[in-house]
């Protein structure tokens, strides 16, 4: 809701705040200020002049040469480029030295040879948005009326020395979305008294009754409980005076002629919508209100042909509708320039059949929106007297006596009573029974307190106050947030901390940001061409009912889909080394139609040159070891390296001899390997390395936990061993037979060479270990070295048909 300060001062006194100061207020108790606007912000020195000479630029065709009074000793020379500009108007002229939004700085110049003293301002050029602006100066400069005095302040005239608020209302306080209701809001925040606005009926026409030229049927009275018409004629439609257009302009709504205007005003100001039609174009002098038909169409005044359903709430002439009821009205009555006599309507509908139309329809308007949240039944025929007296003030109308109604209302008038120690014991304060009736009654809600409990009777407008809380709530707000005593909870206190997950989770976030991985958060929501891309194991795929769009219309089950786009997009801004990982949950589902299961996942995505920023080291192009390195430090972090181990194997997607499966024990919960060229070159990427473990499966598995160890008394002893075995045999089968052979000894195994040159026989390759045994107990002897040493090379040649190279 944007509020006008100059039109809200018109019913409470803002005098000795600041906007600011009332934006503070405002939000301490309850309703958030989102913006405070200044609308002359940035501009100065515009005024108001007449042209008395336009001609065409000499040497231009599009520019005019105008002669202007702004109201000094002499006249100026402007050259203009607006289309509309003609001799005899009073435009707003920046004069030199002005500035106008922008920082734009009005200067003396020469255009196409001409000299230019000033500009002559359009309303966007004085920061009006232009989606208020009307459109007959939509592209050109605005006209004053020629009551605005030469000379004059071209700001204040057009309401921009104005500020607006705008207010972030929550769904329960729609009583705000009307001037009045935002009066009676502020003047209980300052604590100063209002005035609103009493309508007034003038010019009726004695003897014409509204009754004998039309009737008011509803069928559908749960959805229309209230229906109020009143018929004005010998209108004549025109521009709104200055005045009513600023306070549209005001609100973000753009004026259209005055009868439009005055509903939109009463809109605004009563927070009631109206609608005017044609009544001479209305098509009967029947009013009937009903569901629409299946397949029933109505083109609405944005041209658009629509069609309903039974859903669907419209106005109609008694055969075909004319609106779609609190929405829109249809253009067959909408008012012209040709209109003479308006048929207005004031209305109450249900909430629940506008919000269906509206979202059904695509149509959200200020009616719509109020609607749905509720109006104040109360007002409706109040508002429909206030925009027919505006209607005879402004458009010269003859209203014609009393209103066609059509009642259901049943609402019983609601009565809330609260305990005052109640209201004291939830708020923590000791507020005295009167002193809550006063600060209740200072937003005009009529409150007695008789022993000890308060009686409250909840107007119309506040649809939000119906028990007890809702009324503590309002003491505690206006009493003030910031008066509230500080105080520490009571009850039992339990102490938080992480999960075993957590911590293990963490972990693993800590050991790839030290290695120097940057975090990314990638989508959940893919196209089903990647949902089941790289996953490590194939499911139904999961797709929304109503996606936003094409790419963004299945779940993944897949992290690195995601990886790859945020790689594609920084190596397209010239980032080309890349180092990622993501933590984050894939979506697997077992059988169509029921909910997936979400499991979370580790990725990593590493090409370019990479760099460790804590471990020193630089590899100046990526390969296999450095993604594999990446992923073994995780896993001596979680302390389990030596349950883990890579196996060779072939993945759709990876390059088929640089790819590993990482195993647990024998279950496969991850893979690792370079990009297949294919999808390197559909993606526009250079080598790029990828990895992806099951996290849960990880995290979730029953390991060993993490310990220290202190440094060994005792001396160890290295012997190596290279292994000469079949192409066929990998580094990892032998280092598997090496570590289960070697026992308690055996402290570690490292691969130091692979060897396959030309002086080793065809189909064979050498692989050297160097294996660490050690004793932390005691010193080992040779003989306790060389027989487990024996048995290592015995177990691996009878396993592998191996032999020991140089033997």
């Amino acid at each position: 809701m944007l509020v006008s300060l100059e039109w809200l001062q018109q019913y409470v006194d803002l005098s000795g705040l600041t906007p600011e100061e009332l934006a503070e207020k405002v939000t301490r108790t309850g309703i958030e200020v989102e913006g405070v606007r200044h609308l002359d912000d940035g501009v100065k020195e515009v005024v108001v002049g007449y042209v008395q000479a336009c001609e065409p630029h000499p040497n231009a065709d599009h520019l005019n040469k105008c002669t202007v009074d702004i109201g000094g000793t002499e006249p100026v020379q402007i050259i203009c480029g607006a289309p509309n500009v003609a001799q005899g108007q009073r435009v707003a002229v920046a004069k030199v030295g002005a500035k106008l939004p922008g920082g734009v700085k009005i200067k003396r110049a020469k255009l196409r040879g001409e000299v230019s003293e000033g500009m002559i301002c359009s309303l966007q050029e004085l920061g009006v948005d232009g989606k208020v602006v009307p459109k007959d100066v939509e592209e050109g400069i605005y006209v004053f009326p020629e009551s605005a005095q030469i000379g004059e302040d071209a700001l204040a005239i057009l309401g921009l020395r104005d500020t607006v608020i705008e207010l972030g209302l929550t769904p329960n306080r729609s009583d705000c979305l009307s001037m009045m209701g935002v009066a009676y809001e502020v003047g209980a925040i300052v604590n100063r008294s209002i005035d609103l606005p009493t309508p007034t009926q003038t010019d009726v026409a004695t003897g014409e009754f509204a009754g004998k030229h039309i009737t008011v049927t509803v069928d559908a009275t749960e959805d229309n409980p209230l229906y109020v018409a009143k018929l004005v004629r010998n209108v004549t439609i025109g521009p709104s005076p200055l005045w009513l257009q600023n306070r549209l302009r005001a609100a973000g709504i753009r004026p259209h002629n005055n009868i439009v205007d005055i509903t939109n005003y009463v809109l605004l100001e009563y927070g009631q919508p109206l609608h005017a039609f044609d009544y001479d174009r209305f098509g009967s002098k029947q009013i009937l209100v009903r569901r629409a038909n299946d397949g029933e169409e109505i083109v609405t005044l944005d041209d658009e042909k629509r069609t309903l359903t039974g859903e669907h709430l419209v106005i109609t002439n008694g055969t075909e509708p004319v609106a779609v009821a609190g929405v829109m009205g249809g253009a067959n009555s909408e008012v012209t320039a040709e209109t003479t006599t308006v048929l207005l309507e004031s209305a109450l509908f249900a909430g629940g059949p506008i919000r269906a139309a509206s979202k059904a329809l695509g149509l959200r308007s200020e009616a719509s929106s109020r609607f749905e949240k509720g109006v104040d039944p109360n007002r409706v025929e109040e508002a429909a007297e206030r925009a027919a007296q505006l209607m005879v003030e402004l458009a010269g109308g003859e209203v014609l006596e009393g209103s066609v109604i059509e009642d259901h209302r049943t609402d019983e008038p609601r009565v809330i009573t609260v305990p005052a120690d109640k209201v004291n014991r939830v708020l923590g304060t000791e507020i005295s029974p009167s002193d809550m009736v006063a600060l209740l009654e200072r937003l005009q809600l009529p409150t007695e307190a008789s022993e000890g409990t308060l009686t409250v009777k909840a107007p119309t407008r506040r649809g939000d106050l119906v028990i007890e809380e809702d009324v503590i709530e309002e003491i505690g707000r206006l009493y003030g947030y910031d008066n509230f005593s500080y105080t520490l909870p009571r009850g039992e206190a339990t102490p938080g901390g992480l999960t075993p997950y957590q911590k293990k989770r963490r972990l693993v976030k800590r050991a790839m940001e030290e290695a120097g991985l940057t975090e990314a958060i990638t989508y959940s929501l893919t196209s089903e061409k990647l949902a089941t891309a790289f996953a490590l194991q194939q499911a139904e795929t999961t797709k929304l009912s109503l996606p936003m769009s094409e790419e963004r219309k299945v779940l993944r089950q897949s992290l690195l889909p995601g990886l790859l786009e945020v790689a594609q997009y920084n190596i397209a801004r010239s980032q080309h080394n890349v180092a990622l990982y993501e933590i984050g949950r894939v979506f697997l589902q077992e059988k169509a139609g029921q909910l997936p299961t979400e499991t979370e996942r580790l990725a990593v995505l590493i090409t370019g040159k990479w760099t460790s920023h804590d471990w020193q080291a630089e590899v100046k192009e990526t390969d296999f070891y450095v993604a594999k390195g990446l992923v073994t430090h995780v896993f001596a972090q979680l302390g389990i390296s030596r349950e883990v181990r890579f196996e060779q194997g072939k993945v759709e997607g990876f390059h088929p001899g640089r790819t590993a499966q990482i195993l647990l024990g024998s279950e496969v919960i991850g893979t690792i390997g370079q990009l297949h060229p294919s999808e390197e070159a559909a993606r526009d990427l250079k080598a790029t390395y990828v990895a992806e473990v099951d996290l849960e499966t990880l995290l979730n598995a029953d390991l060993s936990s993490l310990g220290y160890e202190p440094i060994p008394r005792y001396p160890a002893v290295t012997r190596d061993v290279a292994l000469v075995v079949d192409e066929s045999v990998s580094a990892g089968t032998l280092r598997t037979i090496i570590e289960k052979t070697g026992g308690k000894l055996l402290e570690a195994v490292y691969l130091f060479d692979l060897y396959d040159g030309e002086h080793m026989e065809k189909g064979k390759k050498s692989i050297a270990f160097s294996l660490t045994y050690l004793n932390r107990d005691r010193t080992l002897t040779d003989e306790e070295v060389t027989k487990a040493h024996e048995a290592i090379v015995s177990a691996v040649k009878e396993q592998t048909d191996a032999t020991v190279r140089g033997a």
